[in-house]
């Protein structure tokens, strides 16, 4: 790898603190902190600005903001429509621009690229093929589709005509969807005969036939992914499945925009329900787009020539933001890939890199983890100097992996922008802004600006410097946040606005101040233990052991213990060449009694060859929890590994049904 211009400076002062170059400043939207105070002066009137600034609208708003709380509006009487600002607007300066370079998992196949006029032409026409099977303004529609280009058509398509589309994870089992198809009564589904996962064909039809069968359902379009070679046979039913393909050869190009009202729903996005009933958070379209447009340009630092890749699949939140609305809003060119990132090889996603020019990298440090595992020979083969920032996201990074980012994949050259946020806030709102730093390994950086966070104690008040509690936002409250949950709005008040009342968005994560302006994010509200009455959280622990010589990565959970209350327990993974014993046991111990005090030390540690992981990296420590108090075990099937459930229950002595 060739080194990239020198666009981080460390500081003098600090050795784990690092700061934007004066080059990354004047390139920079934002090359300077004035933005936070000018911001705070009138929150409503920074936001009023930038939705100003940043979008097309029909109808200008009557009202900037309105809480009542716990709920609240922006931008009230005001119209627009999610898709014209996605594609419509960019046609006479950036129609011929590639807007999607989609990579498919088999390397055989050849790339697609879609500019944004073409993938206006798509999107009008199956937002007229939606209208012909009844789809109206408000009707919802579920999307049950791996990360192929169809998937953002059919989301724009829904957006085009005021359509609601509620997208659900590939991955997840057919009666996963049906549980969020019947909650939301979606009357069109539309899914695929399947995709491609570590070089085998998965039908995915016949698990959308699961959720088709939901008394709301009329109408199921099918995609054609797999080519005549492929041996894959699918049942299709006739008078209710259709072809994707056939439907859009006689459809019409002619398809405008409906304009909805600010605070129209856009989509519905459902959390997992692995622990009850899924709950399907509502997004609005003028606030969440708003959030999605400047947060991508900001934090990203996108100009006309960036190509941004986010490795999120499209069923989480980070999917819809930064894999459809942001970079499209904004005019990007971005890259989507099909597949697993070992497909043939580990080095797969650093030879998209290099083969399409990435210059923003977007990615979660659990697979940051899994390709330092897997060692620097896979990222040194290719030449990534054309990378300008690097992002994370989905959950705390800890300080090795921070490094070995920084180090291995850009040369030390690029801001790392370790991002907070939710699927309830829509887009980020805790980062350092790539202009502005500083970039602090484990520390997230600044709430957005005008944004108004805050730290508080179990009784409400605001922590000190360095002491733990729990991240909030008070009003006015973030425009991307949250509008409430579909057909449930004592769920929306008793998960979101119960702990401190409702003038206060509760996060459940749990945060400290790292300076006056810079906020560590430690986890989870259920990944913070109390141990011996001193809070601890999962993160802290698992950055002092990964930071141990011989580990790969950890996942601590609290395990209950009579007289402490609490204790961590680590479930470890060590390098291959690694092999457990006592004394590397006490090793680890000793590390994270250096790095955090005796309080912090595992009470127990197990050394795993794995841990459960979500199809987007993501350790759920949900099962470790539960296996280690024998609680009942929620669905495993959706995990990446779900072999590895069985062998951590043998190794625990798991006793629970």
């Amino acid at each position: 790898m060739s080194p990239g211009p020198k666009l981080v400076v460390k500081d003098k002062n600090k050795k784990n603190v690092f700061w934007p170059s004066d080059e990354m400043r004047e390139r920079a939207w934002v090359g300077t902190d004035r933005i936070y105070k000018d911001a705070a002066k009138s929150p409503k009137d920074f936001w009023a600005n930038l939705a100003r600034d940043g979008l097309t609208w029909s109808k200008p708003w009557k009202k900037v903001y309105e809480g009542k709380p716990p709920y609240f509006k922006w931008f009230l009487g005001g119209q627009l429509n999610a898709s014209y600002n996605c594609l419509d607007r960019h046609l006479e300066t950036r129609g011929n621009k590639v807007a999607i370079i989609w990579e498919a998992e088999p390397e055989f196949e050849r790339e697609r690229k879609i500019t944004y006029r073409g993938l206006y032409r798509e999107v009008c026409k199956f937002s007229n093929v939606l209208r012909k099977l009844g789809v109206k303004k408000g009707d919802r529609v579920g999307i049950y589709l791996p990360m192929i280009p169809e998937v953002m058509v059919a989301m724009l398509s829904c957006a085009r005509i005021g359509a609601i589309h509620s997208v659900v994870f590939s991955a997840f089992s057919g009666s996963n969807f049906k549980k969020r198809v019947e909650d939301c009564e979606a009357k069109v589904l539309i899914t695929c005969d399947g995709y491609y996962r570590r070089g085998k064909p998965i039908v995915l039809k016949n698990q959308a036939d699961v959720a088709a069968s939901a008394k709301s359902v009329k109408k199921v379009v099918v995609v054609k992914r797999f080519d005549n070679k492929t041996k894959v046979k699918i049942a299709m039913k006739k008078g209710r499945d259709l072809w994707y393909h056939n439907l859009m050869a006689k459809a019409s190009e002619d398809s405008k925009a409906v304009p909805v009202e600010s605070n129209t729903p856009l989509f519905l996005l459902y959390t997992s329900g692995t622990t009850g009933k899924p709950k399907g958070v509502i997004h609005d379209t003028a606030g969440y787009l708003t959030q999605a447009y400047w947060t991508t340009l900001f934090n990203f630092d996108i100009h006309e020539d960036d190509v941004f890749w986010c490795t999120a699949d499209i069923g989480w939140i980070t999917g819809h933001t930064y894999n459809c609305y942001g970079p499209l809003s904004v005019g990007a060119t971005m890259v989507i890939y099909e597949g697993s990132p070992d497909m043939p090889d580990w080095g797969r996603l650093w030879k998209i890199a290099d083969k399409f020019d990435v210059s923003v990298f977007y990615t979660a440090p659990t697979a940051i983890r899994m390709f330092k595992k897997m060692g620097v020979k896979w990222p040194a083969h290719y030449d990534l100097s054309t990378l300008r920032i690097l992002g994370t996201v989905g959950e705390p990074i800890d300080m090795e992996t921070w490094h070995w980012y920084f180090k291995h994949i850009c040369n030390n050259c690029c801001p790392v922008i370790d991002t907070w946020w939710q699927t309830e806030t829509g887009g980020t709102l805790v980062n350092a802004l790539p202009g502005v730093g500083p970039f602090i390994p484990t520390v997230a950086g600044r709430p957005f600006p005008g944004t108004v966070a805050d730290i508080l104690d179990d009784k409400g008040k605001p922590v000190k410097k360095g002491e733990t509690g729990y991240l909030v936002f008070r009003p006015p409250f973030p425009p991307g946040l949250l509008r409430g949950v579909w057909k449930n709005p004592k769920k929306y008040r008793d998960t979101y606005w119960s702990e401190y009342g409702p003038k206060v968005y509760y996060t459940s994560d749990g945060a400290k101040w790292y300076d006056k302006h810079n906020i560590r994010v430690t986890g989870r509200v259920d990944d913070v233990m109390k141990v011996a009455g001193h809070r601890l959280s999962s993160a802290e622990v698992e950055d002092a052991i990964t930071s141990h010589p011989e580990v790969i990565v950890s996942a601590v959970v609290p395990k209950p213990d009579e007289i402490r209350g609490q204790v961590p327990v680590a479930f470890i993974v060590l390098r291959p060449e690694v092999k457990p014993s006592p004394e590397v046991e006490a090793s680890i111990v000793k590390q994270v009694k250096k790095e955090i005090g005796p309080t912090a030390k595992p009470h127990q540690i197990f050394f795993v060859k794995g841990l459960p992981k979500t199809r987007s990296g993501k350790i759920m420590r949900r099962f470790l929890r539960s296996i280690l108090v024998n609680e009942k075990l929620g669905d495993a099937s959706t995990l990446q590994n779900p072999e590895i459930v069985p062998y951590l229950k043998k190794l625990v002595g798991y006793r629970g049904k």
